[in-house]
C-alpha cells in the first residue's frame, strides 16, 4: 500500500505495517494484512487481520490509558491508527505470567537464568510463575532477531537510563495487571505479552505500537486450564502460534535454506477466521468487517476527512 499524505515528511515499510510520518511530530499507521512468523512475511496476506489488531489495539489502549499514557491519538480508518511521534525506546518489554513459549524452551534446555532473573526449580510448560517476570529484549535491526537482555546490561550498556528503565518496568508490570484483569472477565488467561514504549519531544514515556493483541501476547482459556495442567496436556490458547505450529509441521522455522509452505486459499481462510474469532473472545464484541472492497480508496478517503 502506497500512499501520499498531506504533510508527508517519510514512510517506513515494515513487516506487518506501514508507518507514514507526517508534520506536526504526527504519525500514521496503517495496519496491514499481511502476516508475519520467524520474521519472514508470508506470501499470502490473512484478510481482515490488520483491521482486527488495530481494533483490538485501540481498545485496549483506551482501557489502560487511566494508567499509563499512549501515543494514540485517533483511529479515522479500521485499519489505521494516529498519534504523536515518538523515539522509541530500543529494547522490548516482555512480561510473562507463566511458563510458556520461548521461557519454556530455554527452561527445557536447563537454564535457570532468564534475562537476569533465576527461575524456580520444578516448573513444568505453561506452569504460573509465583510472580510475574520481565524478561526484556532488545530490539532487533531489519532481520535480525531480538535478543534476550537483563535489566543491568540494559542499563550498564546505556540502552536506557536507571531512571527511565525503573519506569519502563512499573508500567509494563501495571498494564500486565489491567490487561489480565480484562482477560479474566472474558474468560482468558493473559499468559505472557510484550510492551513497547517511546518518549515525546516534550521528554514524557509513552506506550506506543499495540498492546494485548494475539500477535504480542499469548492467552489460554481460564477454563479447563488446571486439568490439562495436571494431565500434562497442551493448553488451549489464542494467539498467532497455532500458524507457527502449523508453519514447523510443514518444515518451516525461518531457518536458511527452509522454503515457506504453500498456504492455500483454504487455509488462509481458516486463519482468517481464528482471527476473528481471537477478537471476539479478547474484546467480547461480535466482529463487523469493514467494506474491503476497495481498501486502499476507503483507507485514502478517512484519513483525508480526519486530516482536514
Amino acid at each position: 500500500m502506497n500512499f501520499n499524505f498531506p504533510g508527508q515528511k517519510s514512510v517506513y515499510h515494515g513487516k506487518v505495517r506501514e508507518v507514514y510520518t507526517l508534520e506536526n511530530n504526527t504519525l500514521l499507521m496503517v495496519a496491514t494484512d499481511r502476516l508475519s512468523a520467524f520474521d519472514v512475511v508470508m506470501p499470502k496476506g490473512i484478510p481482515y487481520k490488520g483491521q482486527i489488531l488495530n481494533q483490538i489495539a485501540t481498545k485496549m489502549m483506551r482501557d489502560t490509558e487511566d494508567l499509563v499514557p499512549n501515543w494514540l491519538v485517533a483511529t479515522p480508518d479500521p485499519n489505521v491508527a494516529i498519534g504523536e511521534a515518538c523515539e522509541p525506546f530500543k529494547v522490548e518489554m516482555v512480561i510473562r505470567g507463566y511458563m510458556s513459549g520461548h521461557a519454556a524452551r530455554e527452561y527445557k534446555a536447563g537454564k535457570r537464568l532468564l534475562c537476569g532473573v533465576p527461575l524456580p526449580e520444578g516448573l513444568k510448560e505453561n506452569d504460573k510463575f509465583p510472580e510475574p517476570i520481565i524478561t526484556p529484549a532488545t530490539k532487533a535491526e531489519m532481520g535480525d532477531h531480538d535478543e534476550d537482555i537483563s535489566r543491568e546490561d540494559i542499563i550498564k550498556k546505556g540502552i536506557v537510563s536507571e531512571e527511565d528503565y525503573l519506569q519502563l518496568e512499573d508500567y509494563t508490570r501495571k498494564l500486565f495487571k489491567r490487561g489480565s484483569e480484562i482477560a479474566a472477565k472474558r474468560g482468558l488467561i493473559l499468559v505472557d505479552t510484550k510492551y513497547e514504549f517511546g518518549k515525546t519531544k516534550e521528554g514524557k514515556i509513552v506506550l506506543i505500537d499495540e498492546i494485548h493483541t494475539p500477535d504480542s501476547s499469548r492467552y489460554f482459556y481460564t477454563e479447563g486450564y488446571e486439568s490439562r495442567q495436571k494431565k500434562n496436556e497442551p493448553q488451549k490458547q489464542l494467539s498467532k502460534e497455532f500458524v507457527r505450529q502449523w508453519l514447523i509441521e510443514n518444515g518451516f522455522q525461518g531457518l536458511e535454506g527452509q522454503k515457506v509452505p504453500e498456504m492455500s486459499d483454504e487455509y488462509v481462510k481458516t486463519v482468517s477466521e481464528r482471527y476473528i474469532e481471537l477478537y471476539e473472545n479478547i474484546t467480547g464484541e461480535k466482529f463487523v468487517k469493514a467494506d474491503v472492497s476497495n481498501i486502499h480508496e476507503r483507507i485514502e478517503k478517512n484519513v483525508l476527512n480526519y486530516l482536514k
